[in-house]
């Protein structure tokens, strides 16, 4: 599987589809596999890139601390590795605050921009669930640790639906490439770390802002100061989803990403 050197560490890649290039950026302790769902709907107009963030999946885990511009380094280094001039990214999550950051860093490669489930400046009941989730993993076994992350992330409908939460505590106790207690805890401080809402303003390119209207950890009002700031931005809700609304309604999000892109290229 293809994996390039990128600022003094080892990023993984993945590139399914074909079309117009869109780059997936995955959230807190999430690899490439967490848009696996997603994955159906956009192959079929564009070729999709994945990317495995630093401290998580294949890529590698830096025994430093690190920053989301960093992160968001990584990623520009891996579009130049593909020759690629300009592209639409999406990130959930922090996978937004890179996104944000790559749109700041190089206004003319982000084409079209979609942040889901993110924020621009979180609160402190964010920061100390981020903390904790930092934290955590030093001492708590993985199976213990994701337990007391779902219910943040999930809808009550989702979690009560059978075997729901067995399935998923099954696939990440399967799941071969874990994150390290360290990487967690460095991935979660980059997080803390950064705010963006005194630059976001300067992001020009067309941008929809989407949240789960649910959404208990990075909630609506995230998603709509994020829309205030930036220039000329949409923002979607999707119905009866909470964070984890790329597992929960995937058909409802890939709908409204494939429509915006759509109008963007019309």
């Amino acid at each position: 599987m293809p994996k390039i050197q990128a600022n003094g560490i080892e990023v993984f890649y993945n590139i399914s589809g074909t079309g117009e290039p869109l780059l997936l950026l995955a959230g807190f302790a999430c690899d490439n596999s967490y848009w696996s769902l997603m994955m159906p709907h956009l192959t079929k107009k564009y070729q999709v890139i994945r990317v495995d963030n630093r401290g998580v999946g294949r890529s590698s885990t830096p025994t430093q601390p690190y920053s989301i511009k960093e992160i968001a380094r990584d990623v520009a280094v891996l579009l130049e590795h593909l020759c690629i001039d300009s592209i639409s990214v999406i990130g959930h999550s922090m996978g937004g605050q890179i996104a944000q950051e790559l749109a700041l860093n190089d206004p003319t490669k982000v084409q079209n921009l979609i942040l889901i489930s993110s924020w621009a400046q979180a609160n402190s009941i964010f920061h100390t669930i981020i903390e904790s989730w930092g934290d955590l993993p030093q001492i708590l076994d993985w199976q213990q640790y994701q337990k007391i992350i779902l219910p943040w992330v999930f809808t009550d409908k989702f979690l009560s639906t059978p075997l729901a939460i067995a399935q998923i505590l099954q696939m990440a106790i399967n799941y071969p490439f874990r994150p390290t207690p360290q990487g967690l805890y460095d991935q979660s401080r980059a997080i803390l770390n950064t705010d963006t809402s005194d630059r976001i303003s300067e992001i020009s390119c067309p941008t929809l802002v989407m949240v789960g209207k649910q959404d208990i950890l990075t909630p609506v009002a995230f998603s709509q100061q994020l829309a205030q700031l930036i220039p000329y931005a949409e923002i979607a809700l999707i119905e009866n989803c909470g964070h984890g609304l790329l597992i929960e309604s995937p058909h409802a999000v890939a709908e409204k990403i494939l429509g915006f892109l759509a109008n963007m290229s019309a």
